[in-house]
């Protein structure tokens, strides 16, 4: 069952509700140049959606983050998702960070603009006493429902190929929901049939 999101729920959108429509400008590292990212336009095109907040631009972790998530970026397109990463820094300084910080070289992916904490507010990692973001990741599907969030404080990285993971997974279950991913699944691995006959014996099911 799908909920709508509630905007007086302090703890932003939930993990099973739909998200609010929102739109932020963006850098565009492939061309140069600004543009817009619009979750509406992410549903007419049919297309997942990884949304990465992070605290800011020339730091240090997060130049680490970026760069693992550029090494899964293809991966993640091949799995129908686009990948946008998210600060309350402006697209002005996501430019010059792209440009001076080696870490980024390979990031292709739109870096969005949240100065106002507006979208962040939505998804509950703006920090108020702050103004930054926490580390949080959001996988959206075509429908606009979040189906998977993850968020850390300031000093803990993340894992790009654990979200690489948890994106194929929960695009294999949007297509099988009768199916469900247990821990540690991979691409073509074996997936639960929920049941009364499983009913204690998923590890005969997993195993045998």
């Amino acid at each position: 069952m799908t909920h709508h999101y509630d905007e007086d729920c302090c703890g932003g959108v939930q993990v099973g509700q739909e998200a609010p429509e929102f739109e932020m400008e963006t850098y565009d590292p492939v061309n140069c140049d600004f543009g817009k990212f619009s979750l509406v336009e992410q549903k007419k095109k049919g297309r997942w959606t990884v949304l990465v907040f992070y605290p800011a631009d020339f730091t240090f972790v997060c130049s680490t983050e970026l760069a693992d998530l550029a090494d899964e970026y293809d991966n993640i397109k091949a799995a129908g998702a686009d990948v946008v990463t998210v600060s309350t820094d402006t697209i002005y300084t996501h430019l010059a960070w792209r440009r001076e910080e080696k870490f980024l070289e390979k990031v292709k992916y739109p870096m969005a603009a949240d100065p106002t904490g507006m979208v962040s507010r939505i998804f509950g990692v703006y920090n108020e006493e702050t103004g930054l973001d926490l580390r949080g990741t959001f996988i959206v599907n075509p429908a606009g429902v979040l189906v998977a969030s993850e968020i850390n404080f300031y000093n803990v990285g993340r894992n790009a190929k654990e979200l690489l993971r948890k994106l194929q997974a929960s695009v294999y279950v949007d297509t099988h929901p009768q199916e469900a991913c247990p821990a540690r699944w991979e691409q073509g691995s074996k997936t639960l049939t929920p049941g009364p006959k499983m009913v204690g014996k998923v590890y005969d099911a997993l195993k045998g």
